[in-house]
């Protein structure tokens, strides 16, 4: 008898669309998460909703955008043309519907699929659309994509305009948290690429005079900056530039009518190029491109006709044409610079000679290490070779730039023991480890020599792949994963410093995190519960009530495999390190691996999660 399976007419299915969305939400949202990155899915709804407000306000409707989030709950409601009434529940509800398809209506648009808001709608427990216009108002609401119900259009004295209320699926977003610090980069990117815009989050106004050029000075410290921002705007071009004293490598902030494409694409990739040609043909040196774009922090932001993204969240162009009778991309944003660009530096002599100062500065220092990036290199793949610093994944960031649902992760772990841990109970397909030897070095005020010299950081990098630029790095999230005590904070703060000292692109773009492990495990011969903080540990004991076991765990090796797997699989809690926008990085350095203070002795006491014996030690 065959053991093949059976394929019948009984084997088809053909799924509505909230049932495809629900299905495979990662080919509409990219990943899931739960809200400590920033390309978590939660964050991915309230653009798509909020990309249909600013396509209003690009067509002149609506200045003023609201935004209102409170714990899981979501409204947006924007002051454009309303949806037509007759239309409110299908442009929500039915795919492949909506006014972008007509480019008399929506110009230059970021939602062009009509996917968006179904996709919102289909993984919410909650959706509510509400139209306003033409002093009528049209309402429907859904649970899961489900029409619930729908009002006749009735009489309104309310402004037009479009309101949506939703909140996320928590059997899809477990345990989400929606962190305002994303939202808000995600609204003052709105509002840097759209002057004139007012966007209100929960109640703090946000808004823009000067586009890429606030963009940038938010992003920077005035006294961190080679030279004045250059800003130049064209007609579907807008750029900004400078060079940073500190930074190493490169930075780019780049953007597609508003969408912030954080992965590039042919627009980043036409700005580098064009940016290398104009200062060559300026100075007539044929300068090296890298060199050129050292320490360079620059936005850019173009406008296309019905632009082609390489995935549903649009977060790389692959559109080559700008649409209509315009010339390619590549041609629009190099001929912008050659001409702007080099103008600009012929009216400002002044900014052109520290630029040329600051490339000849990189070309010395390219050539200095030259020699020992080589051995470097060969140390990096020697070690490789022979030690097991780096139990790596067979699947990384580069492999996945098409499929964001997947996620390459290195865990950075001091031991033998925990290292050991995390080994066995990772999966092998997205989850590296790289083991610590001791703690680091001390890297506040060193140059990037050190980071060739001292092996650990050397191989580190390697592993990270970010030697020459961060666009090759291999893992999406690198997660430090120490000891929840006095030397396990210790090597964190070793660790972010180097990364602040070095490549602070990594914490901007939201890649490094520290793991959260479990304090406390509290059981009786029914029920284990984990518990990461003493309140939960409380929680705990009057649950599970007469005398449960209770273990305190000192550090990551004393977690065995099996449990481990519980804290870095789906139920993996991350907190993003994250940079403080009040303080420059030099400051931030200064406080932490500076001269010992009692502030910073406070800081530590009151972050580290340990216990009062622990605490006292300090």
């Amino acid at each position: 008898m065959s053991n093949q399976s059976t394929y019948t007419e009984d084997n088809i299915r053909s799924l509505d669309w909230k049932e495809h969305i629900r299905m495979r939400p990662g080919m509409y949202i990219g990943k899931l998460g739960d809200g400590s990155s920033p390309d978590d899915g939660i964050y991915i709804l309230l653009k798509e909703v909020i990309d249909n407000c600013i396509d209003e306000f690009v067509m002149g409707a609506g200045k003023t955008i609201e935004i209102t989030i409170k714990d899981s709950s979501v409204k947006v409601r924007d002051f454009g043309r309303g949806i037509p009434l007759g239309k409110v529940v299908d442009v929500v509800s039915k795919m492949n519907t909506g006014g972008k398809y007509d480019s008399r209506a929506f110009k230059k648009s970021v939602g062009l699929n009509g996917v968006g808001t179904k996709a919102v709608n289909a993984l919410s427990s909650h959706f509510e659309v509400e139209s306003c216009r033409d002093s009528l108002r049209k309402s429907a609401s859904f649970s899961f994509g489900e029409l619930q119900e729908e009002t006749p259009q009735e009489s309104s004295t309310k402004r037009r305009g479009t309101k949506v209320i939703f909140v996320p699926d928590q059997t899809i977003f477990k345990n989400y948290k929606y962190r305002l610090e994303y939202v808000e980069r995600m609204v003052k990117n709105y509002v840097y690429l759209n002057p004139g815009l007012t966007i209100d989050l929960n109640g703090e106004k946000f808004l823009s005079e000067n586009g890429l050029k606030d963009l940038l000075t938010d992003q920077t410290n005035e006294s961190d900056l080679t030279y004045p921002i250059i800003h130049l705007k064209g007609e579907d071009i807008e750029v900004a530039i400078t060079h940073s004293k500190t930074q190493y490598s490169e930075e780019y902030y780049s953007f597609v009518n508003g969408q912030h494409t954080t992965q590039g694409g042919t627009h980043q990739a036409a700005f580098r190029e064009g940016l290398a040609k104009t200062i060559r043909d300026h100075f007539g040196k044929n300068y090296d491109a890298s060199d050129i774009r050292k320490s360079i922090v620059s936005a850019i932001s173009i406008k296309v006709m019905e632009p082609v993204f390489e995935s549903q969240t649009k977060t790389k162009l692959g559109s080559t044409e700008m649409g209509g009778n315009m010339p390619s991309v590549r041609s629009y944003v190099i001929d912008f610079l050659s001409t702007q660009l080099d103008n600009y530096l012929h009216k400002n002599p002044t900014v052109a000679e520290q630029i040329q100062r600051k490339i000849l500065q990189a070309e010395r220092e390219r050539k200095e290490l030259s020699g020992i990036r080589k051995l470097a290199r060969e140390r990096a793949k020697k070690a490789n070779l022979h030690n097991k610093k780096l139990r790596d994944c067979r699947v990384h960031l580069p492999d996945l730039k098409m499929d964001r649902r997947l996620e390459s992760t290195l865990f950075i772990t001091e031991g033998d023991s925990a290292s050991g841990s995390i080994t066995k109970s990772r999966d092998v397909n997205t989850q590296a480890v790289f083991s610590l030897r001791g703690k680091p070095l001390n890297s506040y005020g060193m140059s990037k020599k050190i980071v060739y010299e001292n092996e650990e950081f050397n191989l580190l990098q390697a592993a990270l792949n970010i030697e020459e630029s961060l666009e090759d790095l291999r893992y999406n999230n690198i997660v430090i994963a120490t000891d929840a005590d006095v030397d396990g904070m210790h090597i964190r703060l070793l660790l972010i410093t180097f990364f602040l000292q070095f490549f602070p692109e990594l914490i901007k773009e939201g890649h490094l995190y520290i793991l959260e492990t479990p304090l406390f495990r509290v059981r009786d011969k029914k029920e284990t519960i984990y518990c990461y903080s003493e309140e939960e540990k409380q929680k705990a004991i009057q649950k599970l009530r007469g005398k449960p076991e209770i273990t305190r765990f000192k550090g990551l090796g004393e977690i065995s495999p099996n449990e481990f797997v519980h804290f870095i699989g789906e139920n993996i809690r991350l907190d993003p390190v994250m940079l403080d926008k009040e303080k420059s990085i030099e400051e931030m350095l200064q406080f932490y691996m500076g001269k010992n203070t009692p502030d910073r002795q406070k800081f530590i006491i009151e972050n580290l999660k340990v216990e009062l014996d622990l605490v006292e030690e300090l």
